[in-house]
């Protein structure tokens, strides 16, 4: 009797043991390989990895085993299993690219890819920038080339935009200037193109339609309007008062004379120490705003909400004319003979001061 009850101790501390073994083992199987110090002292805080789509879990597991983020594939198989039992469904681990680190555990890693919490790249652009600035950007960033990104604003994709004008030949304008953060697996320029204009269709389509029985423009000419007022403008509290230029000179069928239209036509950018010629001004261009009447026929630059509200909320000071002072700010004038003595004592300033 007495050798039975020690072989039944023996049998239960052996299983004991095991099981305790068994559980110490499998959380060091999941648990993360490196401590985080250890990443951080070691600079091997992020790892990047690739899962393509439809890449079986077994094969991930295998994946992370290989790059040293997971101690055990067969640990990963497991747990696979495991969530499968418990929450009685197949799981779905998202493809993309990742930046993963060894200081995770093994469930820390498998819930961000199973949430495809993908590696995310970001860009900016500025207020003001064209889409043949953006496209070098872009390339020196290296996205995708500038062609490509041209070529893919001149597909205007109304089906998933139905608000974007009829017959526009390019993008321009609707680009909303912004920083953005994008899967790294989705950068191309398509998904570059449809976040700017996802971004646009939240910020200022809103703001046109609360404001649209304030204003006799339509979506494209409050648009092209208000890239001109952008391009203009530097100082914020002048944007509505050249707003208000602009919107009065179009009421009464004066020529806008914008300098940035003419630049934008020609492909070119004037300094202060080479602005436009003569010949510049005069030369033929439908975005020549000296040569033709109303605005050019689309936007020459991404504007911010600030130059889009004003474009809505033109303040009217009776001002006709300005001209900039090379510091941002500009004198603004009600007469022509106001305006070119403006002008006169501009240029006399600046070659005083060289």
């Amino acid at each position: 009797m007495k050798f039975i009850k020690n072989l039944v101790s023996f049998v239960f501390f052996t299983a004991l043991l095991s099981a305790t073994l068994g559980t110490l083992a499998w959380f060091y199987a999941i648990s993360a390989p490196i401590s985080k110090e250890e990443a951080e002292a070691n600079q091997e805080n992020s790892i990047a990895l690739t899962i393509p789509s439809g890449t079986p879990a077994g094969e991930i597991g295998t994946k992370l085993a290989r790059k040293g983020l997971i101690r055990s594939a067969y640990a990963w198989k497991i747990y696979t299993r495991w969530l499968q039992f418990k929450e009685n469904k197949a799981i779905d681990y998202k493809a993309g690219n990742y930046q993963l680190s060894a200081a995770n555990s093994l469930p820390e890693i498998a819930a961000t890819m199973r949430q495809g919490q993908v590696k995310l790249v970001d860009f900016t652009i500025p207020e003001g920038w064209n889409i043949k600035q953006m496209a070098q950007y872009f390339e020196s960033s290296d996205f995708f080339s500038a062609d490509e990104f041209i070529a893919a604003t001149r597909k205007i994709p109304q089906d998933k935009y139905p608000w974007l004008p009829n017959n526009l030949p390019h993008l321009e304008g609707f680009l909303y200037p912004d920083t953005y953060k994008i899967s790294s697996d989705r950068k191309t320029p398509e998904q570059v193109i449809y976040a700017m204009l996802d971004r646009f269709e939240a910020l200022a389509l809103p703001a046109y339609q609360a404001n649209q029985q304030k204003t006799n423009l339509n979506l494209l000419e409050w648009v092209t309007l208000a890239s001109i007022v952008e391009k203009e403008s530097v100082i914020g509290k002048e944007r509505p008062i050249i707003a208000g230029v602009f919107s009065k000179r179009l009421a009464i069928g004066m020529r806008l004379q914008a300098d940035p239209t003419v630049e934008y036509g020609l492909g070119i950018k004037q300094t202060a120490d080479r602005p436009l010629t003569y010949a510049e001004v005069a030369k033929a261009s439908p975005y020549n705003t000296y040569v033709n009447k109303g605005l050019p026929p689309t936007a020459i630059a991404s504007p911010g909400i600030a130059s889009l509200k004003a474009t809505l909320e033109p303040q009217d000071e009776g001002y006709l004319y300005f001209v900039a002072r090379y510091d941002g700010t500009h004198v603004f004038s009600k007469t022509y003979s106001q305006h070119l003595a403006a002008m006169r004592q501009i240029r006399q300033q600046r070659r005083a001061n060289k």
